[in-house]
């Protein structure tokens, strides 16, 4: 029977924390960035029951929202923030999802509206695992799953035009269960980006931060993660 995928989310994230922990890539002491979604969560969760059974101790969280550290506090995992001196502005790995992710391993991230924390914290870490199901594996980033965008309120028009420039359609972001756009963790908004064609996401992550009133972009191409996918036949890709 073929998994659903909530459960290829949780064969994916357990597959990463085991797998990492047998390679020693996980180890008791680290400093582990947290990311945010339905996909990082249960990442967290298996972290949080190696933690119990023993195998992990004096593990040092630094999430990338509110809700991941709400998640960690209830499972008893300590939080902290890079600026701690028990942190110093340096991770030793962080694991999080991705809304999209290509041949290159090339991210999209920020369809929970978290992506400007994600990226302080995964690219302040020294490396970076992906768990995701078989749906976020893509051809190409940008053209089908929209490209966050986070902005400055008073900046939307103005940002709305340099980013039609580079053919990208815009729209900003509402709220579910709430009257208006969506408000990030930071106080911001978000413009969501699709284009008709494939784009390089290289060029268009430094294109895009270099508007005047973008806070952070969702394209993640700076630092190279290694992922882990799981499948509906129960396999896991690892990449």
């Amino acid at each position: 029977m073929a998994l659903t995928q909530s459960e290829q989310k949780t064969l994916a994230a357990k597959t990463a924390v085991d797998t990492l922990i047998e390679q020693k890539k996980i180890f008791s002491g680290m400093k582990i960035g947290l990311g945010t979604g339905s996909t990082a969560l249960p990442a967290v969760k298996r972290l949080s029951e190696r933690i119990e059974d023993g195998t992990l101790h004096d593990i040092k969280a630094v999430v990338t929202s509110f809700q991941t550290e709400n998640y960690c506090k209830d499972l008893g995992i300590p939080v902290y923030t890079l600026n701690d001196r028990e942190i110093d502005g340096q991770l030793d790995l962080a694991i999080d999802g991705a809304d999209e992710i290509d041949p290159e391993n090339h991210l999209i991230k920020g369809g929970g509206a978290a992506h400007l924390l994600e990226k302080i914290v995964e690219y302040n870490s020294k490396e970076l695992v992906i768990v995701a199901d078989e749906s976020k594996s893509v051809a190409h980033v940008g053209t089908k799953f929209p490209l966050p965008v986070e902005i400055v309120p008073g900046a939307r028009r103005a940002v709305e035009k340099e980013l039609k420039k580079l053919g990208a359609k815009c729209v900003l972001r509402e709220g579910v269960r709430k009257c208006g756009p969506v408000i990030t963790d930071n106080g911001n908004q978000i413009l969501d980006c699709t284009w008709e064609s494939p784009v390089n996401p290289v060029e268009m992550e430094d294109k895009i931060d270099r508007i005047t009133g973008v806070v952070e972009v969702g394209f993640f191409t700076k630092l190279k993660p290694t992922a882990f996918i799981a499948h509906a036949d129960g396999s896991v890709e690892i990449r």
